[in-house]
């Protein structure tokens, strides 16, 4: 009798762990749908742009997170959707769901469009507890922007700039849901941000993809402008590095000149700020290094790519949290949650620190 007991309590365990086992499974599938590697840098976008305007409410900038997450999962599913015809014949990239078909096209529209819901009515909620529609407009602007990019980004040149544009309004959306009159710091936020995603889109997304692209005669920015695969090798134009370059230069031009007329916003200037100031000399110097290595590798290495680019994401990404933290310190956790979920994303899902496999 007893054995017969031990047996049933050990069917049900190995019958849950094999159900739980079977449930990771399928969680890991979506989220690698989702490109839960940098997840937090789109996530944080509507934060960035709340804390601009002095928001330091923890409850409405974690509502704030879940919208800019939602919005995320939804872009990137419906981008695989929209480029599986691409993507399938890369082998590259065959750890993708869609390609390695762990996901059907109609789960994957459910997903997607189950996260935009998701976003907007959480949004909605905001809106009814502030009083004001106007942000929940600037959001819908935004989803529909991202929306456009998913369906021409392979079809013209350069439209790229419909993602910075949508970025650009997901971080006006969360400055605008503390108030209407934006501050000029909030705007030079907004600017940085358009203008980090400009080089990750032009730049960083047109070198991974280069390989691809040029073999399926996808429209790209970086093939427009010359940049060619020769046997194995990747050949960047002059033109194309002055755009990379001209974009960091601009960034950290518009990063610094806050601490100086006519801005000058954090006056008067404290010891705190001259550590700030150090920091953000310290990683604008390895972030344009990280580029220059970016742009002379000769020999297509995705795996490669994928660090140099990775490692990149997240050093530029923490330009901006290290600038608001003369107003709150505690802004610096936003410029260490996302390279958390870029490693921990790596580790569970591909098994590596730096290289995501379904970039």
């Amino acid at each position: 009798m007893f054995p017969l007991i031990s047996l049933g309590i050990n069917d049900s365990f190995l019958f849950n762990l094999l159900m739980l086992r079977i449930i990771l499974m399928v969680v890991r599938e979506y989220l690698k749908l989702a490109r839960s590697f940098n997840a937090g840098l789109t996530a944080a976008a509507p934060v960035l742009g709340a804390v601009a305007m002095k928001q330091f409410d923890l409850v409405t900038l974690f509502l704030l997170f879940l919208i800019g997450l939602f919005g995320h999962t939804y872009g990137f599913a419906l981008n695989d959707i929209l480029d599986l015809r691409i993507d399938k014949t890369s082998k590259e990239i065959r750890d993708r769901p869609l390609v390695s078909k762990k996901i059907t096209i109609k789960k994957a529209w459910i997903f997607a469009l189950s996260c935009s819901i998701a976003s907007f009515i959480l949004a909605f909620y905001l809106a009814r507890s502030t009083g004001s529609f106007l942000p929940f407009i600037i959001l819908v602007l935004s989803s529909l922007s991202i929306t456009i990019y998913d369906f021409i980004s392979k079809k013209f040149a350069a439209m790229d700039i419909f993602v910075a544009g949508g970025i650009f309004l997901l971080i006006l959306y969360g400055a605008s849901t503390v108030s209407l009159h934006i501050s000029t710091l909030a705007w030079i936020v907004c600017v940085l941000g358009t203008i980090q995603v400009l080089f990750m889109q032009f730049i960083a997304g047109g070198l991974k993809d280069i390989k691809n692209d040029f073999e399926k005669g996808a429209k790209t920015l970086a093939l427009k402008m010359g940049v060619r695969m020769e046997r194995g090798m990747v050949k960047v134009t002059t033109s194309f590095k002055i755009l990379a370059y001209s974009l960091q230069i601009l960034e950290i031009l518009l990063l610094f000149s806050i601490f100086f007329e006519p801005f000058h916003i954090f006056s008067p200037l404290n010891p705190f700020h001259y550590t700030q100031f150090l920091l953000l000399v310290i990683f604008s110097s390895v972030m344009l290094l990280s580029s220059h290595r970016l742009l002379s590798m000769k020999h297509f290495d995705r795996n490669k790519a994928r660090v140099l680019i990775g490692g990149h994401f997240q050093i530029n990404f923490m330009l901006v949290p290290i600038l608001l933290m003369a107003l709150n310190p505690w802004t610096i956790f936003l410029a260490v949650i996302s390279p958390a979920i870029f490693v921990f994303s790596n580790l569970i899902l591909h098994g590596t620190l730096l290289q995501p496999k379904t970039m």
